[in-house]
């Protein structure tokens, strides 16, 4: 495993104020944690997201997560009484998972985005540890009773945000070791000797501390968001062969279809539809048939490096639509395995994906069983 994400919200929120802790209240419909765990989900290389919260909390949790159906995210981990203690007990539970990288997430920080978790990830190939953070720009002074006395130096001084991102085992070895709490990760990491890079973060991945913050949350998603989307169509021949693969899924049938890959006709056409969403060209652009080395290629391959550009390019894939069109096989039976690949591969949720089938009626060349069609829609919103 490659990466884990860890998000913290084992919090009261107390200078927030209100009758339930404030990554539970709503935002734009969703609770405030659900916002931060469905952006870590919907990221390509992040293998698994385990959620750390407080143990009068798990209601509250099983209401915000509702409809999320995915095994990437791992059941609730029991904070502690410190945000210290509270990853500690996130990363040993973490630890049977053996991720390579850890990135570490204030619950309250609902508007991370693509491009910062891939920036995090990028930064710990050099290094041991690295975090998203912003310039001090403001004068600063140190005040007593109320009046500045003097100036602070503001050269070299940065804001720090999450996700804070380690090699696991240093990080893990660093909190077993650490006493006492600390102001985040990045403290422990340097006391344990780890060394962590900055890298820019963005404005907008605030956290969400008091009334003021939560108002400019809400008021930012009333903003019109960038969202995208994009059409997919695929047609491959059907010829000798007794299986045929549609959406990753390996199905009995009488004939296989013809292709210079796998001639997977449902993926390609998803693929295509990301793509296009992205205005970044098509299937055949990215991966040319003339090339051999795609020669009997797995169309996961090509789904997966649509998912890796619209993440890099800071967009979040929120819903996928693919229709295969076919006389035989029938597709009903496994349309839900289809479901799971898709989702898999493009790493967001089931429930976000949709694999259904029709026939042409006898009429075409999908009528006469010469081979199948597929149409695919891809629905990509910036974060």
């Amino acid at each position: 495993m490659t990466s884990a994400g860890l998000i913290v919200a084992a919090g009261r929120g107390q200078r927030l104020g209100g009758e339930i802790p404030k990554q539970y209240l709503d935002l734009g419909g969703q609770a405030i944690l659900r916002h931060s765990i469905d952006r870590f989900l919907a990221h390509p290389r992040i293998q698994c997201v385990a959620v750390v919260i407080h143990p009068d909390d798990l209601p509250l949790y099983r209401a915000a997560i509702s409809g999320l159906d995915t095994p990437r995210l791992l059941p609730p981990v029991e904070g502690g009484t410190t945000r210290s203690l509270s990853v500690r007990a996130g990363l040993e539970a973490l630890a049977a998972n053996r991720p390579r990288n850890v990135l570490i997430h204030d619950g309250a920080r609902p508007f991370v985005t693509a491009s910062t978790l891939t920036a995090v990830i990028d930064a710990l190939a050099g290094r041991s540890g690295a975090f998203p953070a912003l310039p001090v720009v403001d004068a600063l002074w140190s005040a007593e009773d109320g009046e500045a006395r003097h100036p602070v130096p503001r050269a070299g001084l940065w804001r720090a945000q999450t996700p804070q991102g380690f090699d696991f085992a240093g990080i893990l070895a660093a909190h077993a070791a650490h006493e006492g709490d600390a102001a985040d990760d990045v403290e422990v990491a340097i006391a344990a000797g780890l060394v962590v890079g900055v890298v820019e973060g963005a404005e907008g991945n605030f956290k969400i501390t008091t009334r003021a913050d939560l108002d400019r949350a809400r008021q930012g998603l009333m903003q019109t968001p960038d969202i995208r989307t994009g059409n997919g169509f695929d047609v491959h021949k059907l010829g000798p062969g007794s299986s045929v693969t549609l959406c990753g899924v390996d199905i009995p049938h009488d004939h296989g279809l013809i292709g210079h890959s796998d001639a997977d006709v449902g993926m390609h056409a998803v693929t295509d539809a990301i793509f296009g969403a992205l205005a970044e060209g098509d299937i055949g652009q990215w991966f040319p048939p003339s090339d051999p080395q795609w020669k009997g290629a797995a169309s996961e391959i090509f789904l997966a490096k649509a998912a890796e550009r619209a993440a890099a390019r800071g967009f979040a894939i929120t819903h996928l639509d693919c229709t295969l069109i076919c006389e035989r096989p029938k597709i009903g039976p496994h349309a839900d395995a289809m479901r799971e690949q898709l989702a898999r591969i493009t790493g967001i949720a089931t429930e976000r994906v949709s694999v259904k089938a029709t026939t042409s009626e006898q009429l075409g060349f999908t009528g006469r069983g010469e081979g199948i069609a597929a149409f695919a829609t891809a629905t990509l919103v910036k974060t």
